[in-house]
């Protein structure tokens, strides 16, 4: 039995390191760009001739842009210096359809100083939503006193029906990127997720790719999402800008990828955002600090699991267990699982919460006894009965729970009463919260001789955000990585129409075009 429970730990030590080393390969291979050797077949960057540039951003309703009808200036930025960084607000004006639930654009142009975009044969653009479509999230309220948080009165009250409907949504915030490297790419081996925003053009003998643009949509977060009234005339704007590296531009390219592919799988923005947090918020060498703690962190985390469900499985008896314990973790489990199901929490907390559920509520089954017994289709409850050992063993308990009700009923109480009087929510049932999360301590109960330190003894937290999110967007990154694959066909500089990205993301269009 010792040698199968060692087989099955190496088995699965061995599976972990395997796929720490895949997913460093997987990394290098994002970060590292091989230079073109030859002459032959060079792609040569446009911004080696350091031209004059200008940046445009225009707004419109339409997905399409034909001409420059029906669009408005929002920002120019003449002399634009890509080295520059800069960020600016500017207030955008809320056109009606998009007040009635429609979208709005943001098209960013990079072209030659002094000359229109659309009449620049070397301009490159691309276009971006300004809005999205999300359920509002339900106004906080003191339960007592009925005052919200904002005490924002709105000018049109919707129906009750539509509270669950979709609305249009506002991003404040545009972040672009210009990749400033002067790099020369080998047409032969060109990065598949760098070409779809690359447009070269043919100057003389040589082949130059114009300066690559890029818009960052992992900016973009749901804390910062507006809610768009049918009052709303202007919303402000804010438009950054930072130059970028061509390892952190691909790097940047399969996080969007990794992201759009949970989402095709399923994932809500609201999911998707958890992932966003992760590579937004963090600095990018913690960040892979933190895959690598997280790693272990897991492989621990399911090793412990394991001997936790192994060591109740072969548990006949319950000497030296509290039982007062086992049911007060459950209860208390319980309720933070359907705390987090009500608050619509993200499906990779949601999910680990909702397991942890079923485990404690199989141990309660295990602690009691309990076995079901089908009358027909009326279940019936059989508890079995208790040993001498074991009614001494919940003497102790009695006793180490009533000394500890002393302190702990108060705390209880007095933590409720406190959020009751100052912390606001949505409805009643949200203040049980405190009562379910203060019992979750270890068993105070003696345990016996034969009793392994794994046992209630052991206090096992709700899986923290981060951990399962690091392991889903980095195999994400692996179906991104996957997906680019498939584009590697180097075109040539002469081919056919120009290709479009995704529906409502931020790739405009690529290609080539000859030049003087």
């Amino acid at each position: 039995m010792w040698i199968g429970r060692s087989s099955f730990t190496s088995l699965v030590v061995g599976v972990f390191v395997v796929y720490v080393v895949h997913t460093c390969w997987v990394m290098y291979g994002i970060v590292y760009t091989r230079p073109c050797s030859g002459d032959g077949n060079c792609i040569q960057p446009y911004l080696a001739r350091r031209p004059k540039l200008q940046l445009s951003v225009y707004t419109t309703t339409r997905s399409s842009l034909g001409a420059e009808n029906h669009v408005d200036l929002v920002l120019n930025v003449e002399d634009f210096d890509v080295e520059s960084k800069f960020e600016r607000t500017v207030n955008v004006s809320v056109p009606k359809k998009t007040r009635n639930n429609g979208t709005l654009y943001a098209y960013v142009f990079l072209h030659h100083a002094g000359v229109l975009p659309w009449r620049d044969g070397k301009q490159v653009h691309l276009v971006s939503p300004l809005t999205t479509y999300m359920v509002p999230k339900p106004e906080e309220v003191n339960l007592l006193t009925g005052e919200s948080a904002t005490q924002q009165v709105e000018a049109e009250k919707r129906p009750s029906n539509a509270l669950d409907e979709p609305v249009s949504h506002w991003r404040p915030r545009l972040t672009l990127n210009v990749m400033v490297d002067d790099f020369v790419f080998d047409g032969a081996a060109l990065p598949a997720d760098v070409h779809r925003y690359m447009k070269m053009v043919q100057l003389g003998k040589t082949v130059h790719y114009l300066p690559i643009l890029f818009i960052d949509q992992l900016s973009n977060r749901v804390k910062d999402l507006m809610v768009i009234n049918r009052s709303t005339a202007e919303l402000p704007l804010t438009v950054s800008y930072d130059k970028i590296s061509l390892g952190r531009l691909r790097f940047w390219i399969h996080m969007q990828d990794a992201v759009y592919s949970l989402q095709q799988l399923g994932f809500s923005e609201k999911d998707a955002d958890e992932v966003k947090g992760i590579f937004v918020d963090t600095n990018l060498y913690f960040l892979a600090l933190t895959f690598f703690v997280a790693a272990f962190h897991l492989l621990f985390d399911f090793l412990a699991f394991k001997n936790d469900i192994s060591f109740w499985k072969k548990k006949k008896t319950m000497i030296g267990m509290s039982t007062k314990a086992v049911l007060w973790r459950c209860f208390s489990t319980v309720v933070i699982f359907l705390f987090l199901l009500d608050e619509q929490t993200s499906l990779l907390v949601l999910v680990p919460a909702g397991i942890g559920a079923a485990i404690e509520l199989w141990k309660v089954k295990k602690a009691l006894k309990m076995s079901v017994v089908w009358r027909g289709l009326r279940p019936a409850f059989q508890f079995g009965s208790s040993s001498e050992s074991e009614r001494k063993t919940e003497e102790y308990d009695t006793q180490a729970m009533t000394l500890l009700s002393y302190l702990l009923y108060p705390l209880c109480v007095g933590g409720a009463v406190y959020s009751l009087l100052n912390v606001k929510y949505k409805r009643w049932d949200f203040p049980p919260l405190p009562a379910g999360v203060g019992p979750r301590r270890p068993a105070l109960s003696p345990r016996g001789p034969s009793t392994p330190a794994v046992g209630l003894g052991q206090t096992r937290a709700v899986p923290s955000s981060w951990s399962p999110e690091a392991w889903v967007s980095l195999t994400a990154l692996g179906w991104g990585r996957q997906w680019g694959h498939g584009h590697r066909a180097y075109r040539s500089a002469l081919a056919g129409p120009w290709p479009r990205g995704r529906p409502g993301d931020s790739r405009g269009r690529v290609g080539v075009r000859g030049g003087g």
